[in-house]
């Protein structure tokens, strides 16, 4: 299953929670689920809210009896709630007087023997672990520390504790694969934290939240949590617009403020109907040679597909001078496209690259094994959409072909009467 993630208003760890929560088809799995961890005077109450006139859930979490959030104006390191509680004019909140009851926080060692001591699977565990080191990464490089030294403020509290450990439960129960979260919403303005009055989106926030597409808007305030954005940062496949969906069900997960806009996050579980837009990013790498032999663009050709090129193609194009040329094309993953831009430039004559990243859109594929009477074949299977197609795999084709001496199209044909 599919989910994506609209972060119109930011995101916050309990936005986060409600709007997958009201995705799950059965909720008393996941009640149950978060009673038994047992931890320590906290209860969890899951209520309705309306925001202009949109129905969705705000989970609140409590600490023997008191909600964390509403004792610290200052929500910036960053109660479970979205911090959407700041009054609009920050700078002037010094007006306000801070209550703070003794809120025990936690460090990163404790957190991690925390996730450790609970009865959940391996992969919650490892997603919390993982969460929490994208925070500690992140709170570490903002204070000038080390990650073993840090101490948490209210990213360290149980109610954020709750919060991450319960979205990692729900993407379980809910089984999604594939997380596509749209451009963040981070307001604008200035908070009070326990450092003093600082920029929004909070340093800490701002550094996690790098390589994520984000803008400020309109709304003056601190729209997305370091919380909010650690889950969104560890659990996208890929960020942008809605791709082509069918829509099963949609969560609201709602905020405490009301704003002029609806303050939730909406969630999307869907399907693609056989069609699935690829998790990581597609680049094409490119660049125009007109001075290479093909034997040298041959042998170019075959480094960059040891490199773990996806597809390489080379293209006739003119150049200036009415010169014939050949554009070299390269198609690869977010995580090879600084090894290939490296091969190509090293490889080739060219003196630089053009590369852009491009959403694609592809067939569910798989193979199976045809038993014919040349030997075992493979025969990759394409469908989606009504679509169906069926390709005898060529290596096998050919070497059938080769060791009993027929023609390759016999082999084939043979192959494709079985299916």
């Amino acid at each position: 299953m599919n989910l994506y993630l609209e972060c119109n208003m930011g995101a916050s760890g309990n936005m986060v929670m409600a709007a997958l929560y009201e995705l799950l088809p059965d909720k008393s799995l996941f009640h149950e689920k978060m009673n038994k961890l047992s931890l320590p005077g906290v209860n969890i109450e899951y209520t309705k809210s309306v925001k202009c006139g949109i129905s969705g859930t705000h989970i609140s979490v409590t600490v023997d009896g008191v909600e964390e959030h509403s004792h610290d104006e200052h929500t910036h390191e960053h109660n479970h709630e979205d911090s959407h509680s700041h009054s609009h004019d920050h700078h002037n909140s010094h007006t306000h007087t801070h209550t703070h009851h003794n809120a025990q926080r936690f460090g990163y060692k404790e957190l991690l023997n925390m996730i450790d001591d609970l009865d959940l699977s391996g992969g919650v565990k490892s997603n919390a672990k993982s969460i929490y080191k994208l925070i500690g990464e992140a709170e570490s490089k903002v204070h000038g520390t080390s990650l073993e030294d840090i101490h948490f403020h209210e990213v360290g509290s149980i109610d954020a504790f709750v919060d991450v450990i319960g979205c990692c439960i729900l993407l379980e129960f809910l089984n999604i694969s594939n997380v596509i979260v749209s451009p963040v919403h981070v307001g604008y303005g200035m908070v009070r934290c326990e450092h003093g009055i600082l920029p929004i989106p909070a340093p800490a926030t701002a550094e996690i939240l790098k390589d994520v597409p984000i803008y400020s808007g309109q709304i003056e305030g601190e729209l997305c949590t370091p919380t909010g954005a650690a889950l969104l940062k560890h659990f996208a496949t890929s960020f942008g617009q809605k791709p082509q969906m069918t829509v099963k069900a949609i969560g609201y997960g709602m905020g405490t403020k009301d704003f002029k806009a609806a303050n939730c996050l909406r969630a999307y579980l869907y399907i693609t109907q056989g069609t699935q837009v690829d998790g990581s990013s597609v680049f094409e790498i490119s660049c125009n040679l007109d001075d290479m032999t093909p034997e040298a663009i041959g042998a170019a050709i075959e480094i960059l597909s040891k490199g773990g090129a996806l597809d390489i193609f080379t293209t006739p194009i003119m150049m200036k001078k009415n010169r014939p040329a050949v554009k070299l094309s390269c198609l690869c993953s977010k995580e090879n496209l600084e090894l290939l831009v490296n091969l190509i430039l090293t490889n080739t004559t060219s003196l630089g690259v053009r590369y852009v990243e491009f959403s694609r859109t592809t067939l569910e594929r798989s193979t199976e094994i045809i038993k014919t009477e040349y030997g075992d074949i493979r025969v990759k299977h394409a469908k989606g959409d009504g679509i169906v197609k069926l390709k005898p795999e060529y290596d096998d084709v050919q070497a059938a072909a080769l060791k009993h001496n027929v023609p390759f199209q016999t082999v084939y044909n043979a192959t494709t009467r079985g299916l």
